[in-house]
């Protein structure tokens, strides 16, 4: 079923886990030039700051030149596979960037000296820094105002190398579990770079007297790295589902990813504080018949978004998704790409026995405007476009920089908040079909 309408935000799922942060604005930036169809066009170049979730600071790049951002625009931290990196074979250089250049390396004379600049301000590094980010992100051909920032971006470029893709701040893998009541749903690994993470069930895990244990059954409150956790479900509980959260406080690691579900341009993270991450795991339960779980996650490489289903039960559970029926067998899994267009809303309704139902929003952004090669530039491709200013978030115990900045920076004239709607929105819904009898 296709209807139009906005990206779905509002009912879209808890993120698979990270960092969680709303769009303050662009804080630190110098001016650059776009060059494009015969054309110049003058854009604010530098670091957006945004405030994290429930405590902490982080400040991003942009990697996606030609669209637009939006005013307190809601992000979240993201795989590279998620976003338009996935495609882009110099992902790593820009990462390179980001660990060689302002705001990690603070000492404006010394990079000035590596760089063969004369001087260098916060403004001016930060600008060099954006746009030899975008030669990358967007493959454009974009030269910062300031000469001094010029150097520094040719620096950049041509010093980059591949770096690998940073791990996430904080994950559960999987996100969602299943089985019998009376066994331990599991595991579900942690993944993080803080010392350890709190978990917390649902308050439907204590209605049904589900703990949260390790592999040998002791009730486990927090984790560390690698650490493994089960649901236990005790003998005899209803049929029925369950969630913990884990959170933990910790600097998220240059180069990961930031993704709005509003078609807000894409960031890449350039500094952290001690900020707050979480990620949150499902299990359900049942004491016969299919017992399925299924998670989502976009993949760009693919252009759609994966649906992964797994049964734990002792029947098979068949489900439909675009007018494909899939049948995964008790004991087994399958991965099914759904494919989803480039800028199209998605809604996807899993259901299935025992009142079970899952359900996945968002929209698929994983190209730049000007992959194609051929797009205009829009008339505010720049991250000025997100409004306001101010001062930035406490950056006590992380790697921000000093910007210096104040409530009355001035925003570049001209360039006002675009919104972006995306029309024609596609929404799916996938439900569970009884098999016919004796099958």
């Amino acid at each position: 079923m296709v209807t139009a309408g906005t990206a779905a935000a509002d009912d879209a799922p808890p993120s698979q886990g990270g960092a969680a942060a709303t769009l303050g604005g662009l804080k630190t930036f110098d001016k650059a030039i776009i060059h494009d169809n015969g054309k110049d066009q003058q854009v604010g170049a530098g670091l957006f700051e945004m405030s994290v979730d429930n405590g902490g600071s982080i400040q991003t790049y942009c990697i996606d030149l030609h669209n637009p951002t939006q005013n307190k625009a809601k992000y979240e931290e993201k795989s590279w596979a998620e976003t338009s990196l996935a495609n882009n074979p110099n992902a790593g250089k820009i990462n390179w960037i980001l660990q060689n250049s302002y705001p990690q390396v603070n000492d404006l004379d010394a990079l000035a000296k590596t760089a063969g600049a004369g001087a260098l301000t916060e403004k001016t590094a930060a600008a060099g820094t954006q746009v030899a980010i975008w030669r990358f992100s967007d493959n454009a051909k974009v030269d910062a105002a300031d000469p001094q920032a010029e150097k520094l971006a040719d620096y950049l470029e041509k010093s980059a190398q591949n770096l690998q893709e940073p791990k996430a701040s904080l994950s559960l893998d999987p996100p969602a579990v299943s089985g019998k009541a009376g066994e331990r749903l599991g595991p579900v690994k942690v993944h993080t770079n803080a010392d350890s993470v709190t978990l917390t069930p649902g308050t439907e895990a204590a209605g049904a007297g589900v703990k949260l244990v390790d592999k040998t059954g002791k009730t486990l409150t927090s984790a560390a790295d690698g650490g493994e956790v089960y649901f236990d479900v005790p003998e005899g509980a209803a049929d029925g589902s369950a969630t913990l959260t884990a959170q933990a406080a910790t600097k998220v690691p240059v180069g990961r990813a930031f993704a709005s579900a509003t078609k807000s341009q894409t960031q890449i993270l350039a500094g952290s504080s001690e900020s707050t991450v979480s990620a949150t795991a499902t299990a359900n339960w049942a004491k016969k018949g299919a017992v399925p779980a299924v998670s989502a996650e976009k993949d760009c490489a693919k252009g759609g978004v994966d649906i992964t289903a797994s049964n734990k039960g002792d029947e098979a559970f068949t489900f439909e998704l675009l007018d494909q029926k899939y049948t995964v067998e008790a004991g087994q899994s399958k991965t099914i790409t759904a494919p989803v267009k480039e800028d199209q809303s998605y809604k996807f309704t899993i259901t299935g026995p025992n009142g079970f139902e899952k359900t996945f929003s968002g929209v698929l952004d994983c190209k730049t405007a000007s992959s194609g090669g051929s797009d205009t530039p829009s008339s505010q491709p720049s991250p000025a476009s997100a409004g306001g200013s101010g001062t930035g978030g406490d950056t006590s115990g992380g790697d921000l920089a000093e910007t210096g900045s104040s409530s009355n920076t001035p925003m570049i004239a001209g360039i006002a908040v675009a919104l972006v709607v995306v029309g024609g929105g596609a929404v799916f819904f996938v439900r569970k079909k009884k098999a016919p009898a004796g099958q």
